[in-house]
């Protein structure tokens, strides 16, 4: 009986195993390059299909080349996507429905997307979670940040980010000067970001 039981056990490990590999293998992988090093990223394509989309859309226009982490809180996330390292903001003019209710949630390491007010508001700005931040889930009072990805590799490159020293600064959009805040000192900059598969 307990041959039996050990069978069954192994069994049920490599399903899961194997459901985990499947998953991994429907979903895009992309690497985000940046002048801290490299974080590597599997966009869930199955529970954020339109953010994957709009954001993939990006990547593959090269929109993220040498943009900067513009607004990094340590202890919290660390955000970009949306400036130059002039601090100019760059248009998109894709925007994206919230998909803050697929019940994924803004766990330590998640991507997720940055927007105003508006929850269909999201364009090209994204931010990682540095912790655990239940308060920006769904809830059936207020709509959430989609989370749409995790890193995989480079959470140390992640925590190493947060811990910089920031302030505050002006940027440019186009309808004028914008102050913003958390801005790092040093520019942290985003290279590029690319797909690693599919």
């Amino acid at each position: 009986m307990t041959t039996l039981n050990t069978l069954v056990k192994h069994c049920l490990s490599l399903t899961l195993i194997l459901l985990s590999s499947s998953v991994l293998a429907e979903n895009p992988i992309v690497k985000l390059e940046t002048s801290e090093g490299d974080i590597t990223v599997v966009l869930f394509a199955d529970k954020s299909p339109k953010t994957v989309e709009n954001f993939l859309a990006h990547v593959d226009e090269g929109f993220y080349a040498n943009t900067i982490f513009h607004r990094i809180i340590d202890n919290f996330m660390v955000q970009g996507g949306g400036f130059d390292v002039d601090l100019k903001q760059k248009k998109t003019e894709r925007k994206v429905i919230n998909e803050s209710k697929n019940r994924v949630h803004n766990d330590r390491g998640t991507l997720a997307m940055a927007r105003t007010s508006d929850p269909d508001s999201a364009g090209s700005q994204f931010f990682i979670n540095q912790r655990n931040n239940p308060r920006l889930d769904w809830t059936p009072f207020k709509p959430g940040y989609t989370v749409f990805g995790e890193v995989i590799t480079g959470m140390r490159i992640v925590d190493f980010m947060a811990s910089t020293p920031t302030g505050n600064a002006v940027g440019m959009t186009d309808k004028g000067q914008m102050p913003l805040q958390n801005v790092p000192l040093d520019p942290i900059v985003l290279l590029r970001v690319t797909r690693v598969s599919p």
